[in-house]
């Protein structure tokens, strides 16, 4: 297995400003694409996380992304020391690229497919037309900006015959840096990523590889992991996991995952700022931290009775990952028809104050439980159970004014 040395970091490609703008979620969220504030707040957040490679629409999707790829190069470029890569994303076409190169970019992520269906129905050229288009302009480029970095894609590389990847590498090998793996349907599973990515590196050892895996079966994260280990070096990735369809593996899930089996990534990024960056693309949209996301508040929210009773003793029973070092500093137990008598007891002494016994909680939950058919969007849980433990007269604590949030945080 590789290793991440300094010859072999692992780099994360984000491409919330290209791919996550093709999310139906900015659709469903009526957003439908991100202001250039935003994006610059986005921005500030990537950078702050660490990340140093961004990809971008190519100017000629319109005057607006052009303008905004234009501006937003201006705006990391003034924050960030670093080296920083500006990819534009790119088909096989001259003009494209020159106009890349104008507004600012200092790569490019040239794309073309020669997968059977792209064949017939997309780019509509045969397989011997487009390694001619691929090479030419390829070698062209090169010829004119010998020091740019270039990757190359075969899109929907797993739907298109290894041997077919093979003729248009081959014509394009001398001239990149980088080839790419898009899996652009999500069809791959890890073995057949791992299969892939060794075939490569023994054809192609002197460029490195970079991995775009789209999630339609719910894989694209496992994927990932797979093409690391196996050598691949950049991973594409975006907040939330933005992208068309559904998506592509998180920023911060491929951080949190990676950093399990490569601690050195912790070096390399700022992993306290992932949750930060999460909460800041939910305030843009309006909407929470998605549950599936690994680095989420949710990943530290338990209802369960019995899982709450072991929290409530010890974290570590039911939240095996750190997520405090990604900037998740806070768990929540939830009250609620699953809740037993340790929470309720927890809850009514801690929370509302109430001077109560574990016997009284005890009666309480069991009424509770029994009352549960109420809770709704009428009722509230915390609502429910008020109405129960002040039906039985029970005193409240007095807490000095100045410590009005103070808990007791003792359950003896």
């Amino acid at each position: 297995m590789p290793a991440p040395t300094q010859a072999h970091r692992i780099e994360i490609v984000d491409t919330t400003f290209r791919d996550g703008q093709q999310s139906p979620l900015l659709f469903d969220t009526e957003k439908y694409r991100f202001t250039l504030e935003e994006k610059k707040v986005l921005m500030t957040g990537l950078l702050e996380l660490g990340v140093t490679h961004f990809e971008f629409f190519s100017p000629v999707v319109g005057v607006a992304e052009a303008q905004d790829v234009r501006e937003l190069i201006a705006h990391a470029s003034a924050l960030s020391q670093k080296p920083l890569r500006f990819l534009a994303h790119c088909r096989c076409n001259l003009e494209d690229i020159g106009r890349a190169l104008e507004i600012g970019c200092n790569g490019l992520n040239l794309y073309l497919g020669v997968s059977p269906l792209a064949q017939q129905h997309n780019a509509q050229k045969s397989l011997e037309e487009s390694v001619q288009l691929a090479q030419e302009v390829i070698a062209a480029t090169r010829a004119a900006h010998p020091d740019l970095y270039i990757r190359f894609s075969a899109e929907d590389a797993f739907r298109t015959p290894l041997e077919d990847i093979f003729c248009l590498y081959d014509a394009v090998y001398p001239y990149v840096n980088t080839l790419g793996m898009p899996d652009t349907v999500g069809i791959a599973e890890p073995e057949d990523v791992s299969a892939v990515v060794a075939q490569l590196r023994q054809r192609y050892p002197e460029v490195a590889l970079e991995c775009h895996f789209h999630n339609d079966r719910g894989l694209a994260l496992a994927n990932v992991i797979a093409a690391v280990r196996a050598g691949v070096r950049y991973v594409d990735a975006s907040i939330w996991g933005l992208a068309e369809r559904s998506g592509i593996p998180s920023v911060t899930g491929v951080l949190f995952n990676l950093s399990k089996r490569y601690p050195e990534i912790a070096q390399q990024y700022n992993l306290s700022q992932c949750y930060p960056l999460n909460v800041l693309m939910a305030s843009i949209l309006g909407t929470l931290v998605p549950y599936t996301e690994p680095v989420s508040l949710t990943n530290r929210t338990h209802t369960a009775g019995v899982h709450q009773k072991a929290v409530l003793n010890e974290k570590k029973v039911y939240e095996a990952h750190n997520l405090h070092d990604f900037g998740v500093d806070k768990n929540q137990l939830l009250l609620g028809p699953l809740s037993g008598w340790n929470l309720i007891y927890y809850y009514l002494k801690e929370v509302e104050g109430f001077v109560i016994s574990k016997e009284q909680a005890k009666q309480i939950a069991q009424e509770f439980k029994g009352r549960t058919g109420e809770i709704g969007r009428q009722k509230k849980p915390e609502e429910l159970l008020l109405e129960i433990a002040e039906a039985y007269g029970l005193p409240r604590h007095t807490l000095p004014e100045e410590v009005p949030t103070a808990r007791l945080e003792n359950l003896d």
